[in-house]
């Protein structure tokens, strides 16, 4: 549907015109994680009845969404419309990732439930999208959306056989926090921000390169760099499990962090449309063993009843990740070698972060930190010390000892000091 719509409204227009049409896709594209961050994780959690019904109920709502754009392709409601569909579709993200754990016996089956699940998602949308957009070229755009909304009603009877999984229905306590900001998580974490930044960059560099450097023919190539990518993403979801027997999943995300380095560098080399699409391929193919690593490593190393909340949260910094990054090749287009080089130096960044960090966990060392986290630290020491607070360094202000401040006309401020005692009115 997505594809359709970018085709109908993007695609018709100039490559100048098109920024303004791209940076409201990006505004609309992070827009729903504000709703998933803050609401959908304690949902999953709380919600009676469990994660079941939460897919149920993104099913039956995405069918009606289907429903009522299918009378309004040509409407303002579009956008309204197609921003309730991405807070389903995330939703429903969200609630599969923390129903996996609950349908497999052991931490080993993890990568390669998942990969089923993403190579079963690219297939059908690789066979479905082509026939789906013809049809809708030779009837009405409409078609396609009906056939999706009852697609969805399918949906909703089949999540029928899903378990009732138990919902923990207290918040998180300290210990299950601690396990999210685990040393491991949080590093994975950051190295899938870096693939996700990536992938934006180089999605949003092959749309306004090909445009600009190809005219007509651009879209094509963009097409065929779409078409790799998929079959990227499907073949990554295919040698997944296989790669799990050999390597532990720490190890996986080594390896899909080393191979985007080494060819965005070597595509910065060579040059070239055929090159993109070969680099767009191995992008997406590494993505996808990444992912697959980060999700079973949050389901192995995670306690069940947060996994919902953590998957919100960490995917709705993915989507910000993928949001900036998307957002430089939009305000001016890069030469394809140049944008090719960025893709390596991301991948190259986040993979020498990796294994820095990797072994201070091993040798039981924390975790260097990063540029931003350095900076928020000083900032929040810089406002603590202006403002005289000193509980962050574990120190307490003795008691008796409060502070007499003037206001300015010579009476002092006791706000600080104990109150002093009223004396009492006796009755004549």
């Amino acid at each position: 549907m997505y594809g359709a719509l970018a085709g109908s409204v993007l695609f018709s227009l100039s490559p100048d015109a098109q920024r303004d049409k791209v940076l409201l896709y990006l505004l609309v594209s992070v827009a729903p994680f504000a709703v998933v961050a803050p609401a959908i994780g304690p949902a999953v959690d709380r919600f009676p009845g469990g994660r079941r019904i939460v897919i149920q109920i993104t099913s039956l709502v995405r069918a009606a969404i289907y429903a009522v754009m299918a009378f309004n392709v040509d409407t303002l409601l579009l956008y309204p419309l197609v921003f309730g569909a991405m807070v389903m579709q995330k939703t429903y993200a969200v609630s599969k990732s923390a129903l996996v754990p609950t349908v497999v016996r052991s931490d080993q089956e993890l990568v390669e439930a998942n990969s089923k699940l993403g190579l079963i998602s690219g297939l059908v949308g690789a066979l479905a999208i082509g026939p789906l957009a013809g049809l809708g070229k030779l009837t009405v755009a409409a078609t396609p959306l009906f056939i999706g909304a009852g697609v969805f009603i399918a949906a909703l009877f089949a999540a029928n056989r899903l378990p009732r999984d138990v919902v923990a229905a207290a918040p998180a306590q300290r210990e299950e926090r601690e396990e999210l900001r685990s040393s491991g998580v949080l590093l994975a974490a950051g190295g899938m921000a870096l693939v996700r930044a990536t992938s934006g960059f180089l999605t949003f560099h092959l749309f306004f390169w090909t445009r600009a450097e190809f005219d007509d023919k651009g879209l094509l190539y963009l097409g065929l760099a779409a078409g790799a990518g998929t079959v990227g993403s499907m073949v990554g979801n295919s040698l997944a499990p296989s790669i799990r027997r050999l390597l532990r999943e720490e190890r996986m995300m080594m390896i899909g962090l080393g191979v985007i380095a080494a060819a965005g560098i070597s595509a910065a080399v060579v040059g070239g449309v055929a090159t993109a699409v070969v680099l767009t391929f191995v992008v997406n193919l590494s993505t996808a063993v990444c992912r697959l690593a980060f999700d079973s490593i949050v389901q192995r190393d995670a306690p069940d009843a947060n996994q919902g909340r953590a998957f919100a949260s960490f995917e709705t910094r993915f989507q910000l990740s993928w949001v900036v990054a998307g957002v430089a090749p939009v305000f001016f287009t890069l030469p394809g070698q140049v944008g090719f080089l960025v893709v390596g130096v991301f991948g190259l960044i986040a993979a020498v972060t990796y294994v820095i960090g990797s072994r201070a966990v091993k040798a039981g060392r924390p975790v260097p930190r990063g540029p931003l986290q350095k900076a928020k630290e000083g900032i929040q020491q810089n406002v603590a010390r202006r403002r005289g607070d000193t509980a962050s360094q574990g120190l307490r202000r003795p008691e008796g000892s409060a502070r007499r401040r003037d206001h300015g006309d010579g009476r002092p401020n006791l706000s600080d000091s104990a109150p002093t005692p009223r004396p009492t009115r006796r009755g004549r």
